[in-house]
């Protein structure tokens, strides 16, 4: 039996006396496509960064394909939120990708041939190909999603971890970008996406962990993204974004 793609034991964080993080239990399967969700301010995004070291964890261990994730961090391929970027950097649609391989190539991050030709086809598979040569900040919202995915293609990583992915994009953007996703999972990629939408997670996606703190529910999508665990994530009192109501009451 494989290991899982990410696995989290007891980990707790906490910002100065505030917990974001409580004893958090979670398993995400190999070779599947799992979401996180949760109301505003349930810790969603503190999971990810905590797991790569990203942000001080309290107590416990994250593990990334059985081994300490900390020591695995070449197996994992991170795209952040767009808000955590410097979009008035001056760096090209090609230049960004370009970093994906700067793990292989070393410190004097010269790319072989090789490297180029994996940038190329990272480009090429998310449509940015004739932005190419685009400063960062002259895109669209998901065409920053897009770059950012390509970077992540571009390290080869068999784990991605996403914060947010479809935030700020269109409906025919989303639909393009799941798709991508199913593709990787198909080629044997191991992806984890935070997301708010409870409507795609039921529809796109295998695996979820139901977060508010704790661990509400972790587990197939068919036995968690069911009315009676949403109620007790979203019912808590962490979030009261009418987004979140409103996909409650539908999923109800």
């Amino acid at each position: 039996m494989s290991s899982p793609a990410l696995e989290v034991r007891r980990l707790s964080v906490s910002y100065g006396r505030r917990p974001v993080l409580w004893d958090v239990d979670a398993t995400f399967p190999a070779g599947g496509l799992s979401a996180i969700v949760g109301p505003n301010g349930a810790g969603k995004s503190t999971l990810l960064k905590a797991a790569l070291g990203l942000v001080p964890s309290d107590s416990g261990q994250a593990l990334v394909l059985g081994r300490p994730a900390r020591s695995a961090l070449d197996s994992v391929a991170y795209v952040p939120q767009r808000e955590a970027v410097d979009w008035d950097f001056p760096a090209t649609v090609r230049e960004v990708v370009e970093m994906g391989r700067y793990r292989s190539a070393g410190w004097l991050r010269r790319l072989r041939r090789s490297d180029r030709a994996i940038v190329d086809e990272a480009i090429e598979r998310v449509g940015m190909a004739p932005f190419a040569k685009r400063q960062i900040g002259r895109l669209s919202g998901g065409q920053r999603q897009r770059v950012f995915l390509a970077r992540a293609l571009a390290q080869e990583a068999p784990v991605l971890l996403m914060d947010e992915p479809f935030a700020g994009v269109d409906a025919r953007t989303e639909a393009a970008l799941v798709g991508l996703l199913a593709d990787l999972r198909d080629g044997g990629r191991s992806v984890v996406v935070v997301h708010h939408d409870l409507g795609t997670v039921r529809r796109a996606f295998e695996w979820a962990l139901v977060l508010n703190v704790r661990t509400v529910a972790c587990g197939p999508v068919e036995e968690v993204i069911v009315p009676a665990t949403l109620a007790k994530a979203y019912g808590a009192g962490t979030g009261d974004d009418s987004d979140e109501e409103e996909e409650l009451a539908w999923t109800a």
